[in-house]
């Protein structure tokens, strides 16, 4: 057990539960706290309360937001009729760091994974196939990660969309198979999504 007051040993604890951070980084983080401006400190708590309190999903398309519509799905600038389909809102934060892609997106909010439990109905698969019943898209792109699961993820949605008279496209291979896209420089984002194929 920790030597640090109560308080302290508090704040490592749930530092320590973070991903990526383990005891050691959490007593850094705790005393890096304790040394900065009370206010500095405080501008921290204050963003995990109103990131827990304000942040939502989107309506239309899952992504983060602290309103009824994201930024993306209430641009008027973003081209309506291709629509990006990927597992979290932190792949369409990467993919649309790339500059190549300016249509919209769909967030599943996961991936289909019988071995971990996760079966299409968890995740936002309904509302998807919805908007492309009712939209006007002649694209879908598959930015699905390029793992076993992600795969499977998108030949399931393609299968479920083959009635639908839209074209069903792929992030092009120059993402590493069992990569991860937030991890992936913009660069190879870029070259997977102008180089994306036929599905």
């Amino acid at each position: 057990m920790s030597g640090h007051a109560g308080a302290v040993s508090d704040l490592v604890d749930q530092l320590s539960k973070l991903p990526g951070i383990g005891r050691k980084s959490a007593e850094r983080l705790a005393f890096h706290l304790l040394r900065v401006h009370e206010d500095e400190a405080l501008a921290l708590s204050t963003a995990i309360r109103r990131v827990r309190t304000d942040v939502r999903y989107c309506s239309v398309c899952f992504n983060l937001s602290e309103n009824e519509l994201c930024r993306i799905c209430s641009d008027p600038k973003r081209d309506a009729t291709r629509l990006c389909v990927v597992e979290q809102p932190r792949d369409l934060l990467s993919l649309d760091a790339s500059g190549v892609y300016s249509g919209m997106y769909h967030v599943l909010l996961g991936r289909i994974a019988p071995l971990d439990g996760i079966t299409p109905d968890q995740l936002t698969i309904d509302s998807l196939i919805e908007r492309v019943r009712t939209g006007n898209f002649s694209e879908i792109i598959m930015a699905t990660n390029p793992t076993v699961e992600g795969d499977g993820t998108s030949l399931y949605l393609s299968n479920l969309m083959q009635e639908f008279p839209v074209e069903i496209t792929r992030l092009a291979r120059g993402i590493t198979s069992g990569s991860v896209l937030e991890y992936a420089n913009r660069e190879i984002i870029a070259d997977a999504l102008t180089g994306r194929q036929r599905l």
